[in-house]
């Protein structure tokens, strides 16, 4: 079952790819200037393919950037929206071998796992698996021409109401933030794995540039911090519906009730997304995500430490 669920997730992240245009700019000494981005990766870093398959993210998300949903569960952009600009054509043929290919997983594969009933030692084993289909991905847009990867590991799921609400795990296995020790262990160490899928990837592929970004430190940084940097509890989601989180798995972001045949949103945004990490339970807010990029962009958490406009480099 397992095994099933982690094929099927692997073939939704290479279906759920989203093609973004990147221009960068600097003064520092040839700089990429990759001429297109390819995204692989959960709705962490979604840009329209999960809304294109499964119907279309409902207001408010959207609402702090866009003005209206965007095909993003977020209240604005992602991550991988601060690293290019969207663009709704596909890239001239030429493109693939001289763009930057991103890639954002191992929530979505982890926490199937939990909601799989696995226990957490199930889940860890599952771990070589998951990365040997993210290798088979790897090596399939090798053979089609890509050379430069930007690979983010993992975050703090362990810290998202989504999780630490639905798997209830006991009081010594919570930190100080809040966040469930048992998830992000498990996060750390498909981490750890996949670290050290990316160094044997550069010995198989040497033709081809890999850059490692630890985003989970950044994230549970932001958790950590939370306060100090003006947001507001970052356990508790800006968007849904009661709970301790404001999160309810039945009644999402968005969501909608019926009252004397009258539909009523009761999944409503918080007043002011920007105070806010979490957004809808599952996924980080724009000012979160802006926060994040801000400090992964330049390569300060990056294996090797370049910065985005370098990562087309290749290291000595």
């Amino acid at each position: 079952m397992a095994s099933r669920c982690i094929v099927l997730l692997t073939t939704l992240l290479l279906l759920l790819g989203s093609f973004l245009l990147l221009e960068i700019s600097s003064a520092s000494s040839s700089p990429c200037s990759f001429p297109a981005i390819f995204n692989f990766g959960d709705s962490n870093s979604d840009t329209g393919g999960l809304s294109a398959a499964f119907g279309a993210a409902p207001p408010p998300h959207g609402e702090t950037f866009f003005g209206a949903p965007a095909g993003r569960y977020c209240d604005g952009r992602l991550i991988v929206d601060f690293i290019g600009i969207f663009k709704d054509v596909l890239p001239p043929q030429d493109y693939f071998s001289r763009a930057l290919y991103t890639f954002d997983i191992g929530q979505n594969d982890l926490t199937a796992g939990y909601v799989n009933n696995m226990t957490t030692e199930e889940v860890k084993t599952a771990i070589p698996d998951i990365l040997s289909k993210f290798v088979i991905v790897i090596k399939s847009v090798y053979g089609q021409g890509g050379r430069f990867f930007w690979i983010h590991n993992t975050g703090p799921f362990g810290c998202l109401p989504y999780v630490i609400e639905r798997f209830p795990i006991r009081a010594p296995e919570v930190d100080r933030i809040g966040c469930g020790t048992p998830f992000n262990d498990v996060a750390q160490l498909f981490n750890a794995k996949l670290k050290q899928t990316v160094y044997k990837l550069r010995k198989d592929l040497p033709d081809a540039v890999f850059t490692y970004v630890d985003v989970y430190t950044v994230k549970y940084s932001l958790m950590k911090r939370a306060r100090k940097l003006g947001f507001d509890d970052p356990l508790l989601a800006c968007c849904g519906h009661g709970g301790r989180y404001n999160y309810n798995i039945h009644w999402g972001c968005g969501s909608k009730i019926k009252v004397n045949g009258t539909e009523v949103v009761i999944g409503k945004a918080c007043e002011n997304p920007l105070k806010r990490v979490c957004w809808d339970g599952v996924h980080y807010t724009e000012a979160a995500n802006k926060w994040v990029y801000d400090r992964i962009v330049e390569g300060a958490f990056s294996d090797p430490p370049v910065p985005l406009r370098m990562a087309c480099q290749r290291q000595a």
